[in-house]
């Protein structure tokens, strides 16, 4: 088997989220446990941290994992979904597994997933844990697929659970309401782990103490603790934030772009106090270092990312209302002469929510990304001109953004967004 045949089969045998959407959710730890049985319980062998949330969370996973990995820890990070490879979810060190891993990972046992017949997604943590142990990793940061509570992930104890900022996302899947979400999220406490919750949302804040204080876990609200005065830019390319700790201000730079990142950071500070008092070793230095290269030792794509200049150029991930809002407040930070967008959703999104909060004095250039759930480009022409939001449809994310490009004056700037897989699609 090679390595694009196991491939072929891992997307076209196993239900895959990103690809079918609801169909390929499992709300239960049924397949998670059998396939965890059968390899031995690897993730038993390496401590775990395990991050939850709506937004925020893959944010959050690689700034701990390189934090963890400049301290000189063997650091394992699985995250999802992925947005060129499909390596970038299992990664030691920043490394992505090797496709030798992978091939000989669904080779061998191929017969075992003919029969269990696990989604894509909980054959990847399967193949995560294993390779973890295999490798002797000493520390995995884990993030949820979705939600937390019946995720495949689910079935580890950390030694820390952080849970991100909680917005309306998979209310389908959820639940309809922030509470009914947070309640999911929640589920990832287990008794006695310590537990981070990046914002104090006061509309959510009882389900985390109640679900704390039922399982005997102390709980931090990491923005009650960590208080972000300042943001500014460098001309090296890194965000500063000048963080009141306790009434001592210090000064914390990063190379993941983005005002949103004020939100995480809180959460990220508190989680490396919580490991310090577990007995990690983490310095100033480290902590600093291991944040001002997040980009270099972890492989993060997608977060603001700059992709050009004159025009400028840039690419965000969001793809909720929240993280559309946050998307919107870093364009209104910047200088520019006229925005242009590039813009695709998937189908089982709040399309009418993230369209509301647009810009209608921008220039659209309507898209969908090369997957199934993709809305139809013309479909959100049409749902967009009804919030004043005019443009043209393309039927490829590459053919969109050629238009943007042609059309942008060196002044002005190209937003491309909407999904992670439009992000996908050109970084």
């Amino acid at each position: 088997m090679t390595y694009n045949e196991a491939l072929d089969y891992m997307v076209s045998q196993l239900p895959m989220f990103h690809r079918v959407g609801k169909a390929a959710y499992r709300a239960d730890l049924g397949n998670a446990l059998v396939l965890d049985e059968f390899f031995g319980h690897p993730h038993q062998k390496f401590a775990s941290i395990h991050i939850a949330g709506t937004n925020g969370k893959g944010s959050t996973s690689h700034m701990l994992a390189s934090v963890l990995q400049q301290a000189g820890y063997k650091v394992g990070l699985y995250t999802s979904p992925h947005l060129k490879d499909f390596r970038e979810r299992i990664r030691i060190n920043g490394e992505m597994i090797s496709q030798v891993e992978v091939t000989r990972f669904v080779e061998e046992y191929r017969a075992l997933f003919d029969r269990v017949k696990p989604s894509f997604f909980e054959m990847t943590v399967a193949m995560a844990f294993d390779y973890f142990a295999r490798r002797n990793v000493e520390v995995a940061v884990v993030e949820v697929g979705l939600g937390g509570r019946l995720d495949s992930t689910n079935i580890i104890t950390p030694i820390l659970s952080v849970i991100t900022s909680i917005g309306l996302d998979h209310t389908d899947l959820l639940g309809s309401t922030l509470p009914q979400i947070a309640g999911e999220k929640a589920g990832i406490i287990k008794r006695g782990i310590p537990v981070v919750v990046s914002q104090l949302q006061p509309e959510i804040a009882d389900v985390f103490t109640s679900k704390a204080g039922e399982m005997q876990s102390p709980l931090v609200f990491a923005d009650s603790e960590y208080k972000v005065r300042e943001m500014s830019y460098s001309a090296s390319g890194t965000q500063t934030f000048l963080v009141d700790h306790g009434g001592n201000p210090e000064q914390w730079d990063t190379d993941l772009m983005g005002s949103y990142q004020r939100l995480n950071l809180p959460g990220v500070l508190a989680a490396l106090d919580v490991l310090r008092n577990e007995g990690y070793r983490i310095t100033s230095d480290a902590q600093k270092q291991g944040l001002r290269m997040v980009q270099q030792l972890t492989g993060l794509m997608g977060r603001w990312q700059k992709l050009q200049d004159r025009p400028l150029i840039y690419c965000d991930t969001g793809h909720n209302v929240d993280g559309i809002t946050m998307v919107m407040e870093q364009i209104h930070r910047m200088s520019y002469a006229k925005l242009h967008v590039v813009l695709g959703m998937v189908a089982d999104k709040d399309i009418d929510g993230m369209l509301s909060i647009l810009p209608a004095d921008a220039i659209y250039y309507f898209t969908r990304a090369a997957l199934p759930r993709a809305l139809d480009q013309n479909i959100l022409k049409t749902k967009a001109k009804g919030f004043g939001l005019k443009g043209e449809a393309y039927p490829t994310v590459a053919q969109a953004l050629e238009a943007a490009k042609g059309s942008a004056n060196e002044d002005d700037l190209i937003y491309v967004g909407g999904s992670t897989f439009v992000v996908a699609e050109v970084v």
